[in-house]
């Protein structure tokens, strides 16, 4: 069959994530030698993918001789045409539930999908946002999102809300932060209304989105209404939504039950972007705000951009506005003025400045770090600090290990260990990560 045959070549041509969301869910026949109609379960779906992926198809049917093929794709269901890109998505609530308001709290109105740039550092939590608003049942009906602030963790849950509430605005949809969950159930008690809370979270609700979770740490009570509601939930085939700055193994003073719950789902990070998701984002944004920016600058723009991705609106923003002040476009000496006031000046990073960091963050003095020591709350720190030293800079083995009072043969060592511990140990990786991130977000 022509169709299956295509989708083997798809799925060792496409990563996995994206053949599993977007092409094993269609299903295809081939009408005549010259036509061959491809079902996805929506309209939304069948659009994304003739927009994003019909070129990858059409490749995969010129692989098997087949250049003379049109695709047309069809919503599933009795609609026999061709879909309309304007037409309302199949809704989420089924039709005998009662129409319970949603509780929705200010969605930023620019962050949706179309707004969102896509790069490897982001592309899964993308992509099962979407199936999420999608309400595709192939992946997990909970999902956590980690990342870092400015990140776009937020700007996601918002496109999903967004969506589903312009595509399916019967959907009991219930949107906050942790925090304001917690506020919420303490009013609740303090009414003695719990019974409406309750409700609310157990009954009347299709898709939940709760932000921050890692701020429940130490709120017990809190974390035991919000498990008993995931059980309810998922358990009648709900939607979740958690975001956090740390996985659910990282927060600390949480019960092991809401821990166990939070990690059963999906769990995707949000991954600082590289350097060419930032030239994407930095492009995007200007083009957004009519800022005409050379390529040079954007890609000057995109190097020295390494943090938050507020630091790139800010500097949109400065930018538009001394552009129009001055009646001309940006140039270097503006850009690299703009860069100072927001980032200030960068730090060459050497080994003695990790070093000193590194002993920081593991509380020990900087003169242990250059000890003779060999007691594992030393070592361990010493050996991270000398890994990160040759990650970071382009000294030389010697020169990384005179910082320590080492030999070049020590930092060799070092270097091995860590690299191993990361590759065995769970808990060493997650450790190097976040200390890594710390580094990065301190002096680069």
């Amino acid at each position: 069959m022509l169709w299956q045959k295509t989708k083997e070549i798809l799925a060792k041509t496409l990563p996995e994530s994206v053949y599993s969301l977007w092409i094993a869910p269609l299903t295809g026949s081939e009408k005549d030698n010259s036509t061959m109609e491809l079902v996805g379960p929506d309209n939304f779906f069948c659009s994304w993918v003739s927009e994003n992926y019909q070129n990858v198809i059409v490749n995969a049917l010129e692989l098997q001789g087949r250049r003379d093929v049109q695709i047309i794709f069809r919503a599933d269901g009795s609609r026999k045409s061709p879909i309309l890109l304007n037409a309302p998505a199949e809704q989420l609530r089924l039709p005998d539930m009662p129409k319970v308001r949603s509780t929705i709290r200010t969605l930023h109105p620019r962050y949706t999908f179309d707004e969102f740039v896509v790069g490897n550092c982001n592309q899964l939590a993308h992509s099962v946002c979407e199936a999420i608003a999608l309400n595709n049942s192939a992946i997990s009906n909970c999902v956590y999102l980690k990342a870092g602030t400015g990140l776009g963790k937020s700007h996601l849950t918002h496109a999903v809300a967004h969506y589903i509430l312009d595509h399916a605005p019967s959907t009991r949809l219930n949107y906050m932060t942790a925090q304001q969950m917690t506020a919420e159930m303490v009013k609740n008690i303090q009414n003695n209304t719990m019974n409406h809370f309750k409700d609310k979270y157990h009954k009347h609700c299709d898709v939940l989105l709760v932000e921050d979770v890692h701020t429940l740490a130490g709120r017990k009570k809190t974390q035991a209404e919000l498990a008993e509601a995931m059980d309810i939930l998922l358990e009648t085939g709900k939607k979740i939504i958690f975001t956090g700055s740390m996985g659910p193994r990282e927060i600390p003073d949480i019960d092991s039950g809401i821990r166990s719950r939070l990690s059963s789902g999906l769990i995707t990070a949000i991954n600082p972007p590289g350097i060419n998701t930032r030239y994407k984002i930095i492009r995007h944004k200007a083009k957004r705000s009519n800022l005409p920016l050379s390529e040079e600058i954007l890609a000057y723009l995109a190097e020295n951009l390494k943090g938050d991705i507020r630091q790139v609106e800010s500097t949109i923003v400065s930018l538009k506005a001394q552009a129009a002040l001055m009646k001309a476009a940006p140039d270097f000496t503006m850009v690299k003025n703009t860069l100072t006031d927001i980032i200030g000046q960068s730090r060459q990073l050497s080994p003695e400045i990790i070093r000193d960091f590194i002993a920081g963050q593991f509380k020990v003095e900087t003169g242990e770090m250059q000890s003779k020591s060999r007691k594992q709350t030393i070592a361990f720190p010493r050996q991270i600090a000398m890994y990160l030293s040759r990650k970071y800079t382009d000294m030389p083995l010697a020169d990384i290990g005179r910082a320590f009072n080492r030999d070049h043969s020590t930092v060799v060592h070092s270097i091995r260990v860590i690299t191993d511990k990361k590759t065995r140990n769970t808990g060493i990786r997650r450790q190097v990560d976040f200390l890594t991130d710390q580094l990065e977000k301190k002096f680069l």
